[in-house]
Parts: C-alpha cells; structure tokens; sequence
C-alpha cells in the first residue's frame, strides 16, 4: 500500500512542491518516498510506500518501463500479476528482464507491451494510479472496480492537482478552492460526499472503475470526462440472462470463487492477518484463510466496556472453534473518545460514519502485529445482508394498508413519545432487546409521513437528512435528487431491494465503507485487502437470484451456508449490530463540553456555510432525551472539527 500525489503545471521550486505533496500523505507509505519531475513539460510525480511485496530497492518508485517511455506511481495490490507476467513473457516478441517481483514492474510493463486500457481489463486487485506517457505527453489516473482504493483531482487555478487524499494537494502552493456547497448538501444527506464529488470546488473524486487522460499538448482541459473501464451494471445485466437455478450449485460456485480470491490476497512478503468481528462475513474470510494456513492464522478483535456494544465474545468464539491466534483490546470511554479527537485528520474531508472510530482502533492494534490485514467487507451489498434489504418490502406491504393520510397521523403519533421511553419499554418487553430501539421508531414516524412507495422507502432509508438544502445557507430553495435507478443504469432490474442492493454497491459501498477502511487503516500504516470484491466473487453473486440471497427476513443465505460447513450456526446466528459505539449517549455525557464549543452560534456563523436555527433546535432536543439526533448531529460536529483542522493545516 502506498501513496501518491502530483501536478502537471510549471511552477519555481517543482522538487519543493513536490515533497510537500507527498510527505503529507506519508502514514499510507512510510518505508520509503520518491518523486520524478520533468520540468520542460511541468510534470511531478511523488510517491510514498509501504513495502508489500518486493521489499528491495527494485520495488521502489516511481518507476519507469523497460523503454523508458512510461513513469508510474502505483498504489495498492495486483494479485494475478504473475499471471499477467506469464502472459507477457508468452506473448512478447523478445526476452524480458525483470528487474524484482513487484506488481508495480507488471503493471508499467505490461502497459508499454499492451497498452494501458487492455491492462486494467486483465488486473484483479486494488488500487489507484497515475502514469506518465512521455512520448504522447499524456498523463492517465485510473481507479480499481470498486474503489478500495482513492484518488482525488482536480485545478488550482491553471495547474492539474492528484493525490491519494486531500492532504497533498492541499500542500499545492495557493490552495484556494472553496468549499462546494453541492458537495456539503450531499454530506448532509448521506453523512458522506459520494463521487465524483469532493469537498471542495473544481477537485474530484475519480469514480471507480474509470480512467481520466489528460494531454498537455491539447491543454489541460477542465472539461475533461473520466471513462468506465468496467461497469457494474452491465455485470448485473449480463448476469440477468445466466441466473443460477441450482441452490447447491450457486453455493459451491460462490465458495470456491471465494477460496480463490483469500488464496491470492493471502500472499504478502510481510505479516499478514484478519479482522474478526464474529458476523458471518468476515468469519467466512477467516475461516478460508485457515483452511488453507499451514499456522494459525492472526485474528483481531476489539470490544468495548459497555456490553451492549461489546462483540468480542463473538469473535473469541469463532476464534476458538477455528483455533486461529486470536488478538483482543478491551476499550473504554476515553479510548474511543481520544480516537475521535483525530477524526479529522484522518478523514481529510467530511466523513461522519461513527463507526470510523472503531475502525480506526483496531486498525491501530492490528497494525502492533501485521502490516497486512482481510475484511469482510462488501457481503452485505453483493448478498443482501443490511436490514434494509431483508424487512423493507415486508414493513412496506404493511405500510401500504394504511390510507396516507392516516398513516402520516400514526407516524406523526408515534414521535411523540421519546426515543428514552421507546429504549425503556424494549428493554422491559422484547425478548431480544433491538439496539437503538427508540431511534428506529422515530425514523420510522418520520418517513410514514414522508413516503409513499416501496420505492421512496429504499431511497429513503439511504439517508441522512431528507431535506439537507435547509441546513446549507443558499441552498435552501434548491432542488436535489436522490440517487436512482436510472442515474446508474438499473433501470432493467426490476426488484426494488435489488436495485438498492446495487446503488449500495455503486455508492455506500466505495464512498462510505471503503472509505472508512482505507483512511483508518492507511493513518496507522495497515494496508487492508478485501476478499469479497474480487472480481470473480463479483459476477458469481450477480448470477445468484434474489430468492436465494434472502429468505424470511435473513440475507446472505449462500454465505450463511457456506459458513456453517466450518462454523456452528449458533456462534453465528444472532441479530446484525454493525461496528457502533454510544456515540448519543456520549454527546449527552463526556463529549458534551466538546460538542458544544464545535455547535456554538458564533462558531457556526463565522463560517457562513450553515442555518444556526435547526442545528440549535436539535441539539437542545437531543440533550434533553426528547429525540435521538445521533447521526444528524455527528454530521455537523465532524464538519465543524473538520474545518477547524484543515483551517489551522492551510494556514
């Protein structure tokens, strides 16, 4: 894993510049930095990695083409390269001489041989990358499938500005880009900025699976479009008309695609380990890796104090039944508190997924003992696995008994009992206590007053706030769109959940999940591989039906049952929690003080960007225990940190 960063723009001082750049980004790689600049063209390359594979000198960048054509500053992993190797040495006309094993020298070779766009077709892996053509003074940035990996470009005035995070091109000499208030409305909205937007005016995300060229000798167009050279729905579509039929058959298809992807993303020159939360995605991964483990594979877990979200008794348990070396760190308050101080500076634009914070803490005690670490990230979009997927079309078919009218007065009644009161009465009464009872009540009060089809339901549910242009000053009489089926090519699919299983895919996925991952680990130098967005897991679960993927209110049946072949169901078959912590309860306790400073009048009005009226009303509705505001809030509070840290950066 590693970092990069660069420019296209003549400038004084271009090797200055250029180690600014990518010093600021030297958690993600810091084994060893480097940087290529050719001044005639105004072109500077910057590198930081983290040693994976190829640990010698011959693995370092950046790195140039056997000809010398090509520059290429590369970061992440390239599983298949050997095979890619095997095919090139096949094919080529004369001998080749490898100067080490990296993936990074398959790559940039085999786009001299090749060609770039046929090279990103053959590659299974992640990554994001930048190649320099010195014949045709054409620079490429090109992003993985599924966005494991990020890049980020865009224009500072005349001169094109990349890097794996913000951070370093906010070290570009006269950053000045304002903050976009489109990009802030759709923070608002999902807690998250989806690409290809980016927090700032004229700087962007480049999406997954695309590419960008830009040639200098034809100016360096604003307007530039990236390109797709993969496409998800058209892997959907294509699956459409080769559906399994056979259950048996679909899940041994799926289990050995799976046991192909560990294999490979199991080979490291350095440690290497698994995250554990006990659920059933990431104990599948593990439970793969130590099928095919000579030694007990390393396992990490963390848990927390307050038992009520506290899952590491679950993973020691599957831990113990798979006999791996299982790691555990118990944490409190303050732990978990202290971490959140450096949110801000790990997630280097608004990002308010609170379960970042956790993420981040067993990044950082995995990292005390491998420098490699699977997920299990990516079962539940591909496999139906969120609760979203597996209640709403039965909460909808009852929903829709109900005349609107009526049901906007049942949803407006059932707010008006706290969500402390909700929490009380689930305690005394369900036998299976639901986490964050009340809160779930109260969201759904509000979107039975709000919705009006199984449809608006699933879009629903995939938001924040329903109306963030009232929080955003200007942009309160602007209209905004939801994503739809149709901005991302699914109109063919003609389920409703899995439709939304697919924009998850395309959205949620890479900029909220994935996104979290990658900055966590990266801030504590841990590179992160995750097996089920290999390509081949990808177009299996496509070709599985919907029928099979969720059956009585359960999702991930395949993987459910693939599992169950290495782990008893009842280690396994409990309710889904997610990766939470009490971050509500908290604003009302230990971080109030702090919370407070950052949600100050004067604090929110220097800025100008928010309506101090409705986050006032919220917040004083919050700490009352009149209504939970938890995710609403944590969105304000990490902008306002945000903005604090990267004012005092610039500066």
């Amino acid at each position: 894993m590693c970092g990069i960063t660069g420019f296209i723009g003549k400038r004084e001082g271009m090797q200055d510049i250029i180690s600014s750049m990518h010093r600021a980004i030297a958690h993600r790689g810091p084994d060893s930095s480097g940087s290529w600049i050719d001044e005639i063209n105004g072109v500077a390359l910057g590198h930081q990695r983290l040693a994976i594979q190829d640990l010698s000198e011959a693995g370092y960048q950046p790195m140039h083409s056997p000809s010398n054509r090509f520059v290429i500053i590369f970061n992440g992993e390239i599983y298949n390269h050997f095979d890619i190797r095997e095919s090139l040495e096949k094919s080529s006309t004369a001998p080749i001489s490898w100067k080490g094993h990296s993936d990074t020298e398959t790559l940039i070779t085999s786009f001299e041989l090749i060609g770039i766009e046929e090279t990103l077709s053959l590659i299974k892996g992640m990554f994001a990358l930048a190649v320099w053509d010195k014949k045709s003074n054409l620079l490429t940035l090109a992003r993985d499938r599924t966005g494991e990996k990020p890049l980020f470009y865009g224009f500072l005035d005349n001169s094109l500005v990349f890097g794996s995070e913000l951070k370093s091109i906010r070290k570009f000499p006269d950053f000045n880009n304002d903050i976009s208030k489109d990009a802030l409305v759709s923070f608002f909205k999902y807690n998250y900025i989806p690409a290809p937007a980016s927090i700032y005016e004229n700087i962007y995300k480049l999406s997954p699976g695309h590419l960008i060229q830009f040639n200098i000798e034809k100016g360096l167009a604003k307007s530039e479009k990236s390109k797709p050279y993969w496409s998800y729905s058209k892997v959907l579509q294509a699956a459409q008309s080769n559906q399994f039929t056979s259950t048996q058959v679909a899940h041994q298809l799926l289990e050995q695609s799976l046991e192909s992807s560990i294999k490979s993303q199991a080979i490291a020159d350095v440690p290497l380990g698994a995250f554990l939360s006990g659920g059933i995605d990431s104990s599948l991964v593990v439970a793969l890796m130590q099928k095919n483990s000579m030694t007990p594979t390393k396992t990490f877990t963390i848990g927390f104090k307050d038992s009520n979200y506290n899952e590491a008794p679950f993973a020691e348990a599957v831990a113990n039944h798979l006999k791996t070396d299982h790691h555990e760190m118990i944490l409190g308050e303050d732990d978990a508190m202290n971490a959140i101080l450096k949110m801000p500076e790990i997630y280097d634009e608004p990002f308010a997924d609170s379960s970042q914070i956790p993420t981040y803490l067993v990044s950082k005690m995995t990292r005390e003992h491998v420098t490699v670490a699977l997920s299990g990230d990516g079962g539940d979009e591909l496999l139906g696995g969120y609760n979203r997927y597996t209640h709403t079309p039965d909460i909808w078919a009852k929903l829709k008994l109900i005349p609107f009218p009526l049901r906007k007065i049942v949803g407006k009644s059932l707010l008006s009992l706290s969500t402390k009161s909700y929490d009380s009465f689930g305690r005394a009464f369900i036998k299976s206590p639901i986490p964050q009872f009340g809160g779930k009540i109260h969201k759904m009060g509000d979107r039975m007053q709000r919705v009006n089809s199984l449809q608006e339901l699933c879009l629903d549910l995939s938001t924040i706030w329903s109306n963030p242009n009232s929080l955003v000053k200007g942009m309160e009489k602007n209209s905004y769109d939801n994503f739809s089926a149709a901005s991302f090519g699914l109109n063919f699919m003609d389920s409703e959940v899995s439709q939304m299983m697919a924009l998850d895919t395309l959205t949620y996925l890479p900029d909220d999940i994935l996104c979290k991952v990658d900055r966590a680990a990266m801030a504590v130098s841990l590179e992160t591989r995750v097996p089920m967005l290999d390509i081949g897991v990808i177009e299996t679960a496509a070709r599985i039906p919907l029928q099979m993927k969720i059956r009585d209110q359960k999702g991930k049946i395949p993987l459910r049952a693939i599992l169950s072949k290495y782990v008893p169901d009842h280690l396994i078959d409990r309710p889904k929690a997610g990766f939470s912590i009490p971050i509500g309860d908290w604003l009302r306790g230990p971080l109030r003080n702090w919370a407070e400073s950052l949600l100050d009048e004067a604090a929110i009005q220097k800025r100008g960007l928010l309506n101090f009226a409705p986050i006032k009303e919220m917040w004083l509705e919050h700490i009352s225990g009149k209504q939970d505001w938890t995710p609403k809030l944590w969105g304000i509070l990490m902008l306002q940190a945000w903005l604090e840290e990267t004012e005092s950066d610039i500066q």
